[in-house]
Order: C-alpha cells, then structure tokens, then sequence
C-alpha cells in the first residue's frame, strides 16, 4: 500500500476511533469525571510510552510554557467532563452533533486569539449552524434532560475551540504528541483529587473499558491521526473529521439501540453541512 493510502486510512480510522469514544458515556455507569480521570491515566501512560520508543525531546524550551501547557490540560479536562455529561444526560447523538459545532466558535476566537478580521461568510456559517442546533433542541426548557444534554454539548464544543487556539500557539514548537501528552497529565493530576472524594469503587469490567477507552479510543487514536498528516493535507483531514458524528450516531442505533429523533436528524444535517462546507471553504 502506498504511503499516501496507508495514511488516508489512518485518518479514517481514527476519526471512527474518535466517534466511537463517545460511546463510553453510556457504556460506563461512572460519573463523567471518574470516565474522564480513566481515559487521560491510560493514555498519558500510552502517550509516555511512544514518546520514549520515538526518542522524542520532552523538555519544554521554556518555564512558562509548563504553566501553558497545565492551563490547557484544566481546558481539557473541563471538555471531556462536558462532552461525557451532554452524553450522559441525553443521547450520543445530542452530545456528538453539539460537540461538532466547536468549528463555529473557532471562528469567532480566532479574531481574539490571533487579530483575524471576522468574515461574513464565517458569520453566516455561525447562524446556519446555530439554526441547526435550535432544531435539535426538543423544547427550550433548562429542566428537559435533552436540552441540558445540548448545553453541555456547547460548553464542549467551546472549550475544545479555546483548546485547538492554544494548541495552535504551541504546535509550532512542540510535537502533538509532546502537547498532548503534557495535557492529558494535568488532567489526570487535576482530575485525582475528585476521584478520592467520590470514594468510588471500579470493578474489573469498568478498568478494562477505560484502559480500552484511554489506550485504544485516545492514544492509539490520536497517534494514527498524527501520522496520518504526514501526506494528508489538513483540509481533506478537517472534512473526514467532519464523519466523527455521523460514525458515533450509526454505531450508537446498533449497539445502544439510540434512534435520532427527526428533528435530531434534520438538526443533525443543517449542522454537519454548515461545518463540512466551512471546513472545505476555508482550507
């Protein structure tokens, strides 16, 4: 197989590898903090391992940047915590395609972040994918568990937007690996503390999901898509990502047995055409 396939498979593999993690929410009966703690321990281990096999410098060049680099493991984990909640609290669905908007609000920190003009294109991207996201919402009723599950949803998508800014200050001094790995550390040392507070206990099976989540779904994952861009340009990476959603959503009717309402599903598509078309527009 040629480099430039093997990778574009890399891509595609880990995007459903990406999709599928949110099936963990409603796999695990845990809080979304205890699931978070688990899926950072593992793959910072995981993460630790490929950074020593790849002999990769692991020293930041300055001091600040481990503070930098602690802030946005805090981001991380408050994403992971909002994106397993949306999850938890009302469906797969809900909380990937709400999760998926986070292109949206890219677009309105990139001009704080970096002093980009804002474009009206950009701006009517904005308000078709909102429009998207009202759809979906069943009823605007802060007590309905479906529209709390598309609040969390936003904080998510949110947060991970503030996360891929601060990424792109420091991607271009630091291996994705290297950051990820920082990340996901101050996480699991952030994350400890509440862990001990639940005072809760994790059979066997619930272990196993998480190394499985942490190792699999997030580590291995996350590596292949790295590698995977190493050919690939990140336009064709940006709109393959644009699958993530629509893999969790099929996966979650087969084996949650989770069927999109219509309005999900017309919500669904307003929002992934908005991003997929964005995502291509910009790149």
């Amino acid at each position: 197989m040629k480099v430039y396939n093997r990778n574009l498979v890399e891509i595609h593999l880990a995007v459903l590898l990406f999709g599928l993690s949110g099936l963990f929410g409603k796999l695990l009966t845990l809080s979304s903090i205890i699931i978070v703690l688990g899926r950072v321990f593992f793959s910072s281990i995981f993460l630790g391992g490929v950074i020593l096999y790849l002999k990769k410098d692991i020293k930041l060049k300055e001091q600040k940047d481990y503070l930098y680099l602690g802030l946005m493991g805090a981001v991380l984990a408050l994403h992971w915590s909002a994106f397993f909640t949306s999850i938890q609290v009302s469906t797969v669905s809900i909380g990937l395609l709400t999760f998926s908007i986070f292109p949206v609000f890219v677009t309105f920190l990139e001009p704080l972040f970096f002093h980009e003009k804002l474009k009206l294109f950009d701006l009517m991207t904005a308000i078709v994918t909102f429009l998207g996201v009202m759809l979906v919402i069943p009823t605007f009723d802060l007590g309905n568990n479906l529209t709390q599950g598309v609040m969390w949803g936003m904080l998510s998508g949110l947060t991970y937007a503030v996360l891929s800014m601060l990424n792109r200050k420091f991607v271009k001094d630091y291996s994705s690996l290297v950051i990820a790995f920082y990340e996901q550390v101050t996480a699991t040392i952030l994350l400890i503390p509440f862990f001990l507070m639940q005072k809760q206990f994790l059979s066997l099976k619930e272990i196993l999901l998480l190394l499985l989540l942490g190792v699999v779904f997030t580590g291995i994952s996350h590596s292949l898509f790295i590698n995977g861009l190493k050919t690939i340009k990140t336009q064709t990476a940006g709109i393959i990502s644009c699958l993530e959603p629509v893999y969790g959503i099929i996966f979650a009717m087969l084996i949650l047995r989770e069927i999109p309402t219509i309005r999900e599903i017309l919500g669904g598509l307003i929002i992934l055409s908005a991003v997929f078309y964005s995502t291509h527009k910009t790149n």
